[in-house]
Parts: C-alpha cells; structure tokens; sequence
C-alpha cells in the first residue's frame, strides 16, 4: 500500500466525522460558484443592475472567502485533535514528523479538491433555477443559461488556494508534545480550565447591558449605541460560556433536591464536562447563527420597506413647480406624452398651494384647498370632507404624524390675508407622499382660500404649482421623466438645489430601484446565511461525532448496570438538547434584542413596521433548527447503540 492509498483510506476510514465538514465545504463552493455565474453573466444590460450584481456578489464571495476559511481552519484543528491518539500511535511505530505533515497535507488536499469538484458541478446544475429565481426578482427579460471559464476558474481558484493554505498550516494543530501524551488522546484534554467567579459575572453584566441599550435605545443614540452594542454582546457572549454558564450551574449542583435526582445527576455532571470542553465552540456557533439571523433579518426588514413604500408614495408622479420655473410647461407636456405613448392610465391635478405666517407658530403655512383635496381623495376611494367658513384641517406631514395633529385645536391668524381660521383636527387620508407639501400644512374652505390667493400678489410669498398625478399602475412609471429625474439628480449631487425651480418624484422608478437592490441583497443573504446556518450545525455535528466512541463506551457501561431504554434516550436527550438548543437560544435572544434596536433605526428612517417580517424569519429558523436536531439525533442514537 503506498503512502497516497493509506491517506485516501484514512479519509474514507474517518467519513463519519468529515461528513459535516465535507457538507459545509460542497455548499460553500456551490453558493461561491452561483454567485460568480452572476457575476460573469454577459446578457445584463442594465447598468444599475450589472452595479448592484458586480457589488453585491463581490462582497459576498469575500464574505464567503473569509468565512469559509475560518470555518475549514476550526474544523481541521477539531479533527486532528480528536486523531491526537491515531497520530501518536503513527509517530509511536517510527513515522516521522515530516511523514505525519506530508500525511495530512494529502488528506486535506483531497478532500478539498473532493469538495470543489462536487461543489462547481451542483452549482452549476442549479444555476438555471438561481437565474430564474433573480429574472424574476430583477424583472428581466430573459436571463439564460451560459458556460464559461471564468466563473469556473475564479470558484476552482479561490477554493484550492483556500484548501493549499489549510493543508499547510493544519499540521501545526497537531500538539508536539510527548508520543504519550498524544496516545492518550481526548482524555489528556478533558477537563478545559476553571471558570472565574468574576469573568462569570462580568460576561452575564455585558450581556445585561447589551440588551438594555438595545430595548431601550431611542434616535439620539442610534450612533453611538451602532458601535457599542456588538463588541459588548461579543464579549459578554464569550465570558458566559466560558465563566458566567458554569457558575449557574455549578449552583444548580449546590441544590441537592434538584440534582440528586435519578438520571438528573448524571444529565448535568456530564452537561457541566462538555460545557467546559466546548465552550468556545458554543461561542462560536452563538455568533455564526446571529450573523445567519441577522443577516436574513436585516434584508427582510429592507424588502418590508419596499413592501411598504406604495402606502407611503400614493402618487403614481409628483411634479412640484415654483412661480418663476420657465420649463413648467414643458416639462409638464413632456410627462404627459411619455405617459400617452406608454399607454399608461393616469390623472392628474394641477394643485395651487399658498403660503401664510401663522400668528400662532410665527412659521410659515402651506395651504390647500378643500376641493383639491376632495378631488384626490376621491381618486382613492375616500368620502369628501365639507368645512365651513373659518374651519380648516390640519394636513399631516405622514401617517404616523396623524394622531398627534387629530387631538388638537388651534385658533390662528393668517397674517398677510388677515383670515382668522380655527384648525380643529387633521384630514384622515394619506394622499400625497410623505413631507411632500410641507411639515407644517392645513387645508381651507373655498372661501377662505380665495381671500389667501387675492393677497398673495401683495404678500411677497410666491405659490407653488403642484401637479399630482394618479397612476394605477404606478410601478409601469419607472422609464417616465428621465431626463427630468437626471437633471434633479444632477442638481443635487452638485449641492445647486436650492436654485431649481422644480421637483420631480417618481416613486415608480425609485420603487423599481429599491424592490430590485432589496430582493437581490434578500436572496444574497439567504444563501449567505444559508452557509453560517449549516456551518453553525457542524460544528455542533463534528464535535459529537469526535467524542463518539468515548460516548459509546460510557452508555455501554450504563446499560449493563441496568438503564433501560427509556432512561437511556432521556439522558441523550438533556445531552444533545443543550448543545444544539442553547448556543442557538442565546442567538435567537440576541437576535430578538437586535431586532428591537433595528425597530428604532427604522422608525427614525421611514415609520414602518418590520414585526411581522422578523417574526417570519426566527420562526424559519426554529423549525430548520428543529428538523436539524432530529436528523443528528437519529444518526447519534443509532451510533451509539451500534457495536463498537
């Protein structure tokens, strides 16, 4: 037998332990390729589209880089300390120490070639159905199927540099200790180091910390609180596995009732030995699924935004003119055959609005009148408001402003006109996009408002012409106006704003931008989380599986001094729940606080809600986490009770 068939055979003698690491490897490579077939694709034409693709899958497969190289250097230093009694009976009968690098360089090697080989073929079997899934999220007309090397060489590149690295600096694992020590093997180490009564309680203060200015932040410390609340938790996280968990339990053990009971006793001394031996795996399989939590969290509230921008932007196209604008007509005759030549159905109102000083704010006022408003309202279904002489209604800048405007009466005088109005209650409706008349804006009666406009010559306060047109079909809107939007955009990119003349929104096209960058960053970060979600379980898989046969002699052991079968699958059960369950518990806690901080960050931003959507991604993951735990637990049990 030469040296390559005795590395190959003892890949394949030990594949019930690489099968994880093989697994996570595979997908690894399968997610890097499907992003790199975007990457290359060479029928994207759309230049924002080609940007947000190039970005987007360029900083995931750096990501995925990073993180699969960790992933691989964790894995590889667990495997070979679990073979620490393999190698030592290997250097025992005369291996030398170059032979035992050389040894695992060539299993390392062919693993990773095993699992790029694997991985670039099931990627690019399913490339078809991820570029259907992006056709349909990018709204594409075609995007087919194409082969070339450049995806292929860029996976097989980074990949095998990825693994050449790992098989050069995994033999540095490897304790260079006595050939005795390494003999004993997994029982040299068992035991991990002492917790600290102090760092026990110093990890459970972060973490109590953490989550209070999490819960209780408020928009003034959205910055300082961004910076703050991760390394905390980080730290905190760390500390109490490694010290805080310990400490809980070990005063768990001080209560004779609750521990001197049956299979209990044994439940939690044996808990207490693999916390210690694997607290720092439990850290770090904490933090791998916040990241997965988060990272599909964080682009669902994105999408809940697009989900939720028609309700903010109720207009189909807003074209806002000041008095002196020379290119009124024309830009609005432009909007209008770009519209007719699309076939699009639409209406719109040219809306005067005028501007008084409030003797009661001392600001100035924007005003509607109740007929333009009735009109629109109309547009949308709503029953028209009446108001008598004297009477107006508060506008409410947003939604959300509605109820604080609704409770209150204010008796004002219109300064330039001398109309004395009483401003009782708000309109109920959202008509027009968010801030778009003005933060402080009220709505007259025909009357009052004709005695405003007879004056406003005199008053130095010029109107403004708001044409507001409602478009059913609004997202078809996005190709109208482009030379206007260009030259807004233009405007404010050269900070000369405040000298236009217009404005110009289409929430259509802006909708058409947000919905294609928030879907394809959803799907990005599905498949990212997708690898940290199926890594985090194998490190919970491998480090079972490493211990197995010491696990399988101490059953033995129990089962001939008369535990039954029932007994025998409880125990397993308060083992195996802990390992999976915990780590993934204080995730979804530290998740769950994330979420409420992100609540605020969005409130400050645009006023929605993200409850329902967060809701939907940890239930998502409880049930995979669920599923998951099943599917180990039956391959342990049948381990376990399986002949030696």
């Amino acid at each position: 037998m030469t040296f390559r068939q005795f590395a190959y055979r003892n890949v394949v003698r030990n594949r019930r332990i690489y099968a994880a690491f093989f697994m996570a490897s595979v997908f690894s490579v399968m997610v890097f390729f499907l992003y790199s077939m975007l990457l290359f694709h060479p029928t994207i034409e759309d230049k924002f589209v080609q940007e947000i693709a190039v970005i987007g899958m360029g900083v995931a497969e750096v990501i995925l880089y990073i993180f699969t190289l960790f992933f691989l250097f964790y894995s590889m230093r667990a495997f070979l300390q679990a073979r620490a009694k393999e190698f030592g009976i290997l250097l025992h009968l005369g291996m030398a120490r170059r032979q035992l690098q050389k040894l695992i360089f060539i299993e390392t090697m062919f693993i990773g070639v095993v699992s790029i080989v694997t991985g670039t073929i099931l990627g690019f079997a399913f490339s078809k159905f991820f570029f259907m899934a992006v056709r349909e999220i990018v709204l594409l007309p075609s995007l087919p199927l194409y082969f070339s090397w450049q995806p292929f060489a860029l996976t097989i590149g980074a990949f095998l540099s990825l693994f050449i690295i790992i098989s050069f600096v995994a033999p540095v694992f490897i304790r260079s200790g006595e050939v005795a020590d390494l003999i004993r093997g997994e029982a040299f180490e068992k035991g991990g180091r002492e917790y600290s009564k102090g760092y026990g309680y110093f990890g459970l203060l972060c973490l109590g910390a953490a989550y209070a200015m999490a819960a209780f932040s408020s928009n003034t410390l959205l910055i300082g609180s961004v910076f703050i609340i991760p390394p905390l938790a980080t730290v905190g996280t760390y500390y109490f596995f490694t010290d805080s968990l310990p400490l809980l339990l070990h005063m768990v053990k001080g209560r004779k009732r609750l521990y001197w009971k049956h299979y209990r006793l044994l439940s939690i001394s044996e808990g207490i030995v693999r916390l210690r031996e694997n607290a720092r795996m439990f850290f770090i399989v904490t933090i791998v699924s916040t990241l997965a939590f988060m990272s599909v969290g964080i682009l669902a509230s994105l999408t809940s935004f697009a989900s939720q921008y028609r309700e903010m932007n109720p207009l189909g196209l807003v074209y806002k003119s000041e008095a002196e604008n020379p290119l009124e007509s024309e830009h609005i005759a432009q909007i209008i055959r770009e519209l007719n030549e699309s076939n699009i159905d639409y209406y719109y109102r040219k809306i005067p609005i005028l501007y008084q000083t409030s003797s009661y704010s001392d600001s100035t006022v924007s005003i509607l009148r109740i007929t333009d408003v009735n009109t629109m309202s109309a547009r949308f279904g709503h029953l028209p408001y009446k108001l008598k002489e004297g009477e107006a209604l508060f506008l409410p800048p947003s939604a959300s402003t509605y109820n604080q405007l609704n409770s209150r009466i204010v008796q004002t005088l219109l300064v330039e006109s001398d109309v004395s109005v009483e401003i009782s209650g708000a309109y109920p409706y959202q008509l027009f996009p968010s801030h778009s008349i003005g933060t402080n804006a009220i709505v007259l009666n025909e009357a009052d408002f004709k005695k405003v406009s007879e004056t406003t010559p005199i008053s130095g306060l010029e109107p403004t012409a708001y044409y507001a047109f409602d478009v059913p079909v609004w997202q078809q809107t996005k190709d109208i106006g482009l030379t206007i939007n260009d030259d807004v955009t233009e405007s404010f990119m050269l900070g000369t704003t405040s000298s236009l003349l217009y404005s110009f929104d289409n929430p259509g096209m802006n909708y058409s931008v947000i919905r294609t960058t928030f879907s394809l960053l959803l799907l990005i970060g599905l498949l990212l989380a997708a690898v940290f979600f199926l890594a985090a379980g194998s490190f919970i898989y491998f480090r079972l599986y490493t211990t197995l046969d010491r696990d399988r002699k101490q059953f033995d052991v129990l089962r001939r001094m008369g535990l039954t079968d029932r007994e025998f699958k409880k125990i397993v059960n308060r083992q195996l729940l802990p390992q999976f369950f915990f780590p993934w518990g204080v995730a979804f806690l530290h998740s769950a606080f994330a979420f409420l901080f992100l609540q605020v960050v969005w409130d400050a931003l645009a006023e929605i809600s993200i409850v329902k959507e967060l809701v939907y991604v940890l239930l998502g993951f409880t049930v995979m986490q669920i599923l998951y735990f099943y599917l180990i637990r039956w391959r342990y049990l049948a381990h376990i009770k399986a002949p030696g």
